[in-house]
């Protein structure tokens, strides 16, 4: 076979619907992969396999058409046995084997990374070979562009280590996110990936789309901020959520959806049973949209976490939303922060936070409300005791000292919660901050003086004695605790600093 360029010989299919992408002629990379969870698989028509046999020298080998949709071909096949006898080939042209398989986690996968940078015609990432033995790989801004994604990608089909990629930031394009997704369907390792920031635009979305209705791959994160995706990207990446279960995280902030993609997004939330955290902020969402996803919300029963900041629901959204508040039974946070919306939205939403049993952290940062919404907020708190709120945001509003002689009422029945405000009118917080001792010294002096260390401490606040305690639970035993006292400001320096990201802290 007349030798081609590199970039045309790496086979880069994944795709199962083999017969709608015609073989092309290039050079195959030959893996031994690893055994994986049993998982519902795709059908491949096409593979990289181990120990290919070479045709015979007297067959003429017949060049496929070339093919601007080049894919990598990536299904697993037993190795057949190798006789040791046999004398050794001679080094093919269109063939890279790892022969040793006892090395194929190590020196192999670098091997294969190697060579396929240099089928495709890129520079090797130091990075990439330093750490793909590593559960977290962050790749991002490494202007690695489409052919330098098909090398990683390549080089993940077999990857055991890797559970998190970060790939932001390097205009991927769509030939690149089309290797990502064909290696998605064979490994089943990686479960968190960002590929936000790389300009995928219609084509991307429609790329990934027809991944997600697939649904067979172990994917559980996808981060797809700042693509470009406008309303008809919506609708696609919509109908495919609609029907995928497996997506627990998705985040879609900083992309140009209107009005019409949020009524396409408030008709997926109703029939997704997948989805436990959605970011659709700093999109272009007004009144229409709010109310489209309200309804949504509604009926969804799984979602728990919703970013709906810098938006623009303005008060007929936030009418919308109190609502959902007072019938939604799963919402456990909500951020609304800058939406436009005045005291007369806050007043609505505070009616349905007189019924709500599930909301604990409701963000209300930079919209145009005073005291007098903030009071609402608060009285909305205090007339419910089955109230579950921690957290409310509203650290632009500067308030009275009868503010929080009402708001010292509602933690002494709600302990749990902090509400987070500007300043008290009249008095400078910022100057008493440097006052207060730091609260991680105090509690070591105290872990001293009692001879048990810091760790003991806070795990005596926890009934099940673990390292790990939900953000409320340890706020509520830290202020009602008399061991080390500390006020609120200094508590929310310590829950900062112990915060794992994730609604827990963690004493370690």
């Amino acid at each position: 076979m007349p030798p081609d360029s590199l970039d045309s010989k790496l086979q880069v299919n994944f795709n199962s619907n083999a017969s709608t992408s015609p073989r092309v002629g290039v050079k195959s990379i030959h893996v031994q992969f690893p055994p994986k969870p049993t998982l519902p698989r795709a059908h491949w028509g096409r593979r990289i396999t181990t120990h290919t046999p070479l045709p015979p020298e007297d067959t003429e080998t017949q060049p496929a058409s070339q093919s601007s949709d080049e894919m990598l071909y990536c299904e697993a096949e037993a190795p057949p046995v190798v006789d040791k006898d046999k004398p050794p080939r001679e080094s093919s042209e269109t063939d890279l084997e790892i022969e040793d398989t006892e090395k194929f986690f190590t020196t192999g996968q670098r091997e294969l990374y190697m060579e396929a940078c240099k089928l495709v015609g890129v520079v090797p990432v130091s990075y990439f070979l330093r750490n793909m033995e590593e559960s977290y790989l962050n790749l991002s801004h490494h202007g690695l562009g489409p052919k330098g994604t098909k090398a990683i990608a390549i080089a993940l089909v077999s990857n055991t280590a890797v559970v998190t990629l970060e790939l932001a930031d390097n205009s991927i394009m769509e030939e690149g996110i089309q290797s990502l997704v064909e290696m998605l369907q064979e490994n089943y390792y990686l479960q968190e990936m960002n590929i936000s920031d790389n300009a995928l635009g219609f084509q991307g979305a429609k790329i990934i789309s027809e991944f997600l209705h697939r649904n067979s791959s172990s994917l559980l994160k996808l981060q797809l901020s700042g693509n470009n995706f406008k309303d008809k990207s919506a609708e696609l990446l919509c109908q495919a959520l609609s029907v995928n279960y497996r997506i627990k995280e998705m985040d879609l902030s900083h992309n140009q959806f209107s009005d019409k993609g949020g009524e396409l997004l408030g008709h997926m939330l109703a029939s997704n049973i997948g989805l436990l955290s959605l970011n659709l902020s700093w999109n272009h969402f007004c009144s229409r949209a709010a109310v489209a996803l309200s309804n949504g919300l509604r009926s969804n029963m799984t979602l728990k976490t919703l970013d709906l900041s810098m938006n623009g629901f303005g008060n007929d959204g936030a009418a919308a939303l109190a609502d959902v508040l007072r019938l939604n039974s799963c919402l456990t946070y909500l951020d609304l922060s800058n939406n436009d919306i005045s005291n007369e939205g806050v007043t609505k939403i505070s009616r349905g936070l007189e019924f709500n049993e599930n909301l604990k952290v409701l963000k209300l940062y930079l919209n145009p409300i005073n005291m007098e919404g903030a009071s609402s907020l608060i009285h909305a708190i205090k007339r419910n005791p089955k109230s579950k709120m921690e957290n409310l945001d509203i650290s632009n509003v500067m308030v009275s000292e009868q503010f929080v002689k009402l708001l010292d009422g509602v933690y002494a029945i709600h302990p749990q919660l902090d509400v987070v405000y500007k300043a008290v009118q009249g008095l400078s917080v910022k100057k008493n901050v440097f006052l207060w001792s730091n609260a991680m010294k105090m509690i070591q002096s105290y872990a001293d003086g009692n001879k048990i260390t810091v760790l003991d401490f806070f795990k005596s606040f926890n009934p099940t004695g673990m390292v790990k305690m939900p953000v409320g639970k340890f706020w509520k035993a830290m202020i009602q605790q008399n061991k080390v006292p500390l006020n609120r400001f200094q508590l929310r320096e310590l829950v900062k600093r112990l915060d794992d990201k994730t609604g827990m802290v963690n004493f370690r």
